[in-house]
């Protein structure tokens, strides 16, 4: 098993531009989220890290990824968080885009490509500080479904 958190803000990926560039006539494709290069980034060196340097997973795995997003300031009132604000983050980015990100940003690193991914959990809760906690699992036993 690996685990670890990556602190800051979670960006969500997976939306892609395509263009023309005008003068060489080729195509390229870019992130639509500029942010989102600095996020995987990060993913990346704690993966790293986390991985010490032991080959990539291989076979199917279990990936459990929670992220947690900053309140905003507008659920806040003079005596603290308003009896209105939601439990839960249901607004953009949503959990989907977000879970892609962090999956690009390990292939490679922890596994050799994330459609080893056979299970995966995906929790998006408001808190401080502002991570993702990332579990990967190569274990059979971890993976079985029911019949």
């Amino acid at each position: 098993m690996i685990e670890f958190t990556v602190y800051g803000q979670p960006e969500p990926a997976g939306s892609k531009r395509a263009f023309v560039n005008k003068h060489t006539g080729r195509a390229s494709v870019s992130d639509a989220n500029p942010r989102a290069k600095g996020w995987k980034s990060r993913v990346t060196d704690e993966a790293i890290a986390a991985t010490n340097g032991q080959p990539l997973l291989d076979g199917p795995l279990l990936v459990e990824l929670l992220f947690v997003l900053p309140r905003p300031k507008g659920h806040f009132g003079k005596r603290g968080l308003l009896p209105s604000a939601p439990l839960f983050p249901t607004v953009r980015p949503d959990v989907l885009k977000l879970a892609r990100g962090v999956e690009d940003a390990m292939s490679g690193v922890v596994y050799r490509d994330d459609a080893q991914i056979v299970r995966e959990s995906l929790v998006k809760l408001y808190g401080e500080p502002a991570r993702c906690e990332v579990r990967v699992t190569a274990s059979v036993t971890a993976l079985a479904v029911a019949a």
